[in-house]
């Protein structure tokens, strides 16, 4: 045993020459997990790295593969890829088509007191463009029985289309049907009327009559 050897230290830690041995200091565990995390870190980046070039080259918008939560789902007609004529011709096909006055013969009669009312209310209705047919008094079975604006009556044909037209020129009429073949349509002049709706409030009602539905972005269940 060297002289250098301290005492009760033999095998491993014998000193054989004129130097004492270095001692190893203990490894920093912090150092290692530090390591350990960067490495992770890193691999992960590489990997975010390759699905993003993956993505450029086959064409991808940059999440994978995967369409992104606000198109995933959708109605095609409602993606950014829809072109503008394709949202035009599916507007053509939900639009209302609506008569113009000039196509509608309009009955006017009377069934209040004020006399004269069914021809004032006619000449107001032809200078709209209305084709006038009959006008007088109301026959027995609405004389001084319609409470309200007045009653549009016709063919159950012309309901969504020459009566809604009719409509639009005064407020609250009560819409009704009957039997008839011919596409007229009558208006009877109840005690609540006191004139036709003014012309920019019709314009506006047909307006939106009118108007296409705008397809709307619902998800697919």
């Amino acid at each position: 045993m060297s002289m250098l050897t301290p005492p009760g230290m033999g095998g491993k830690y014998r000193i054989t020459g004129s130097k004492y041995p270095r001692m190893r200091r203990p490894r920093n565990r912090r150092r290692i997990v530090l390591a350990a995390v960067a490495a992770t870190v890193a691999l992960g980046l590489a990997g975010w790295g390759t699905t993003q070039l993956i993505d450029v080259f086959s064409g991808g918008d940059g999440s994978g593969g995967r369409k992104s939560t606000a198109t995933a789902g959708q109605d095609p007609a409602c993606e950014p890829a829809a072109s503008a004529s394709a949202l035009a011709a599916a507007s053509a096909k939900t639009a209302k088509a609506l008569p113009k006055p000039r196509q509608i013969k309009v009955n006017v009669y009377n069934a209040t007191p004020t006399a004269g009312l069914a021809k004032t209310t006619a000449d107001e209705l032809k200078k709209r463009g209305f084709v006038i047919g009959e006008v007088g008094n109301a026959p027995e079975a609405y004389d001084k029985k319609v409470p309200g604006t007045g009653i549009l009556l016709g063919s159950a044909a012309v309901t969504d289309t020459a009566m809604t037209v009719l409509g639009t020129q005064l407020t609250g009429a009560t819409v009704k049907t009957d039997a008839r073949k011919t596409k007229d349509v009558d208006l009877v002049i109840g005690t609540a009327f006191k004139k036709l709706n003014v012309q920019k409030d019709v314009d506006e009602a047909l307006a939106t009559l009118s108007a296409p539905a705008t397809p709307s972005c619902k998800k697919k269940s």
